[in-house]
């Protein structure tokens, strides 16, 4: 395996494409727009930037993962002689699905179609494609230069043979790659955003302040960060995405979406991205100042 292409040039995408390309490997980073695109490796020059002051990666491997990433607007041409794609679109069934679709008439039938959702079915995504035994999931953590974890999933038809692939894969980007089945929010989401809905209804109960609820997860559970201050992190509308995914999948009022959480995100309150969620990032990216509509 040479060559992978990555479908989406955001926050997850070019992470991916940056993680490939600094193991070696040719990377075929692809996005409708020219924009998202410039973004995307204007992101990843400055990540590896970072690296580089902090010593551990040389000039040389600036330079080398740089150049084994190509840009493309147009997925057809940007999928042609992939041994792999990943798909790191946004957070949206519909959009995943006509994304497949295309990749079922563009790639050949031995290419391997991973997914980086992070809660939507992998069976659902497979269902819409010829052979869905090579359709599998790959959810990387962000930062994805940094963490980890891959979450390999398997669809209902994938087969032993690209979950073994997929896994070993992963090791060679020097991830920890772990194994799950296909049920909604699969492990990690399915811990982790009931805790975050949790946190939220905390919040919306008035039982305590943001900065408290924060500092008790950190101090007393050895958190690295607070559960609203990682809400805030994720993207509040991905925090609803995954919710309304494993609600109606379970069809489980634990997993429903908090209403202050719901309110947040049709108001564009959606954490770092957008300025302001939980808290204000107008002035710096930390987490320091509790949004005014908190104090």
């Amino acid at each position: 395996m040479k060559t992978i292409a990555v479908i989406g040039a955001g926050t997850m995408g070019n992470g991916i494409a940056h993680t490939f390309a600094q193991s070696g490997f040719t990377v075929k980073l692809i996005d409708v727009s020219e924009k998202s695109l410039d973004k995307g490796m204007a992101t990843i020059a400055a990540n590896l930037d970072r690296m580089l002051s902090k010593g551990t990666i040389t000039q040389e491997d600036v330079a080398k993962t740089i150049t084994n990433i190509i840009t493309y607007t147009d997925i057809k041409d940007g999928v042609v002689g992939a041994d792999l794609v990943v798909e790191a679109a946004t957070e949206n069934v519909e959009l995943k699905l006509n994304i497949f679709k295309q990749l079922n008439e563009y790639c050949s039938h031995n290419t391997i179609l991973a997914t980086n959702t992070s809660s939507i079915s992998i069976t659902q995504i497979g269902a819409v494609v010829a052979h869905p035994e090579r359709v599998i999931g790959m959810h990387f953590m962000n930062p994805v230069p940094i963490m980890k974890l891959v979450e390999i999933i398997r669809g209902y038809n994938t087969s032993d043979e690209v979950t073994k692939i997929i896994m070993t894969l992963s090791e060679k980007l020097g991830k920890v790659p772990v194994e799950v089945n296909d049920y909604p929010g699969f492990v990690a989401n399915r811990i982790l955003m009931p805790m975050l809905n949790e946190a939220i209804e905390t919040l919306y109960n008035k039982v305590a302040g943001v900065y408290e609820i924060d500092t008790v997860m950190k101090l007393g559970m050895g958190h690295p960060m607070g559960p609203l201050q990682l809400a805030d992190f994720i993207g509040l509308d991905v925090c609803l995405a995954i919710l309304n995914v494993m609600y109606d999948g379970f069809k489980n009022p634990k997993y429903a979406p908090c209403p202050l959480l719901v309110n947040m995100v049709r108001a564009g309150k959606l954490g770092v991205k957008s300025g302001e969620g939980f808290y204000d990032y107008s002035e710096s990216k930390k987490a320091e100042k509790i949004s005014k509509q908190f104090v």
